[in-house]
Formats: C-alpha cells, sequence, structure tokens
C-alpha cells in the first residue's frame, strides 16, 4: 500500500520544515555522526498496526472514562509524566464546569511511527486525526518502560494551526528512536530543548534567538505576559517567569532527513506580586479554579507544564529549531507569603 509522503511544515513560520516521520521499507533513519549501526535488513518495527491501535485503544478508553467520570481514579495505569499532571489539572477544573475541549483526543489517527529498536524503554508516536469541531491534530506519545508493564499515555501535543503531517503506510512503519544527546544536528536534542526554553524566557534577548523559529505557543506567551503586565503596571506590581527543562522527560524519534523529533517536558513558573497594600489574584478562570478559597496575598505563584513537540534539524541543512506542536496547561496556584 502506497501514499504520497508529506512534510512537516508550520505556516506561520518563513522556513519550511521538512520532516519525514517514518523509515521507508524498515529503512532505519541516521541523523549524521550518530553511532547507530542497525541495518536495513533487521530494521524491523517492534509492533504491528494492529497492535499499536489495540494499545491505543486501551489507552484512551482510560482517558476518556477519567475525563467523563471527572475522576482520576485508575488513570494512572494509562497515563503518565506530563499527559497524567495536564490531564488531572483539566480534570479538577472540569469539576466546576465542563472539560476543556483542548483535553479531547480522537481515537483515529493519521499515521503512527514504530520505534524498531530493541530493548526497553520505548516509544511510540502516532499522530490523531483532526478533532470534530475541527481542533488540530494530535501527536501522541506512549511509552512502555518494561516488557512487563503496560503503554502509557505520556504526552499529548496540540500540533500548531496550519501543520501539514505525514500521512502514509509502508510494508514496514518504523523509524529508530534518539536519545537526548544525538549528535549530528544543530544542538543535541538535550541542548535544544534548553535553548528553546531560554528563548521563552527571554524572547528575541535570548543568546539562542537566531536558532529558534517563532511559533504559536511563543506568541501566545508573549500575549499574555502583556496583557498580564497592563494589569500590574496599573498595581504597581511586578512579574518574573521561569522555565525549566525537566531532567529525563525527552523522548526522540529520528527522522529519514537526518534530524529529530523531540517531545519533552518543560515547567513553567509564573510569580507575580501586587504593589503595597494590594493582593495578587489569579489570572484566568483555570487558575481561579486551582486557587480555590487560598486566602491571597501580594504575591501569587502559578506553576504551568508544558509539552512541546521540536523539530532538531542536522547541523548542516541550514534550519532552526522549530517548534511544531505543543500543551500548557496550569498544575498549581498558590499565595506566598
Amino acid at each position: 500500500m502506497t501514499k504520497t509522503i508529506k512534510t512537516i511544515a508550520a505556516a506561520t513560520l518563513t522556513l519550511a520544515v521538512t520532516l519525514p516521520l517514518t523509515a521507508c521499507e524498515g529503512r532505519i533513519p541516521t541523523p549524521s555522526g550518530s553511532d547507530a549501526s542497525t541495518t536495513a535488513a533487521t530494521a524491523t518495527p517492534d509492533l504491528t498496526e494492529t497492535q499499536e491501535a489495540a494499545i491505543r485503544k486501551a489507552i484512551l478508553d482510560a482517558y476518556n472514562n477519567a475525563g467523563d467520570a471527572k475522576k482520576t481514579d485508575g488513570l494512572d495505569a494509562r497515563v503518565t509524566g506530563p499527559a497524567y499532571d495536564i490531564y488531572a489539572s483539566r480534570i479538577r477544573i472540569s469539576q466546576t464546569g465542563s472539560l476543556d475541549p483542548l483535553a479531547t483526543i480522537p481515537g483515529d489517527i493519521a499515521q503512527t511511527v514504530i520505534p524498531t529498536d530493541s530493548g526497553w524503554p520505548r516509544s511510540i508516536f502516532s499522530i490523531t486525526t483532526t478533532t470534530e469541531d475541527q481542533q488540530s491534530k494530535r501527536l501522541l506519545v506512549m511509552i512502555q518502560n518494561s516488557a512487563r508493564e503496560n503503554y502509557k499515555l505520556w504526552a499529548m501535543v496540540r500540533l500548531f494551526s496550519g501543520v501539514q503531517m505525514p500521512s502514509f503506510a509502508v510494508p514496514k512503519i518504523g523509524s529508530q528512536m534518539g536519545d537526548a544527546k544525538d549528535n549530528g544536528l544543530v544542538a543535541t536534542p538535550e541542548e535544544a530543548v534548553k535553548e528553546y526554553a531560554d528563548v521563552l524566557a527571554n524572547g528575541a534577548k535570548s543568546q539562542y534567538a537566531s536558532k529558534v523559529a517563532d511559533d504559536q505557543l511563543r506568541q501566545k506567551l508573549t500575549e499574555t505576559t502583556q496583557q498580564v503586565q497592563t494589569g500590574i503596571e496599573a498595581n504597581k506590581g511586578t512579574q518574573q517567569q521561569t522555565f525549566t527543562p525537566v531532567d529525563g522527560a525527552i523522548h526522540v524519534m529520528r527522522s529519514t532527513d537526518g534530524g529529530d523529533l523531540v517531545v519533552a517536558q518543560i515547567n513553567h513558573e509564573w510569580v507575580r506580586q501586587a504593589g503595597e497594600g494590594r493582593e495578587s489574584l489569579p489570572a484566568s478562570d483555570d487558575e481561579r479554579v486551582l486557587f480555590g478559597d487560598t486566602k491571597a496575598t501580594s504575591s501569587l505563584k502559578a506553576t504551568y507544564t508544558i509539552v512541546v513537540a521540536i523539530y532538531v534539524p542536522s547541523k548542516d541543512s541550514g534550519k532552526q529549531i522549530t517548534a511544531v506542536g505543543a500543551d500548557r496547561q496550569v498544575v498549581k496556584v498558590e499565595a506566598v507569603k
């Protein structure tokens, strides 16, 4: 069965990013300089498409059941890492209303990328169709830490609007998992996430600004920060934000053009101080629900979990590090004494 291989390219970017996500006929893509030596003759996906579908269904059954019940009981059997933190927060918030549509994960997929690596841990990257209300596709990262454990949803990334995802099937759908320290790229995946976090924090003033393309997450954060700043200045207050990559919270899949698709967690802490004699209050409906009946003080700290999918190109490609999707959710709001 043959279909046309498309590219991943963010429409808002001036630089198109070509990102084939699977190997052709079982061939393993290897970034320049990597130490991978598996040959096409031995490169076969660890699972069939039927097995991937069964794993994904079991995960989504647990995911949707928790959302319908507005309870997290048993959710950790099939959801973990940042996906759990984000969804648990949305479930808690939904108890005062309805579940955020951003939490929706379609049951059908456009493509899947199954690892060809032996051993554990393993990760599957699957890309869903659009939602019924035409939200963007989701990139799911499902991980298995050992042979005796169930696969769990580790991350759900909402792809940026305008992104065109690959949609194809070949006899052997798979790719080689990468590593946080893959070389032959404009930066190792681990370094790329740190550089991206620095750009989130410092914008055009970041020393890495020229290496990282603009994207919709950065634009939204800038807009939100400016809106809050207007209110803070009126109250003679201040705000500080930090963006910290979480050690080890990274999964990598190598692409056929020598680049890496990286999904990682970044924690975002946002501290806001009101002027003298004033109280610092939540800045959004979600923050207000999580803050609850906490007694307000002059300072407030909101903690957000961010998962971001970043394309890291090969060293000689001339391309920038480019985020292709993200999810961001406040998970804790507290008064600071």
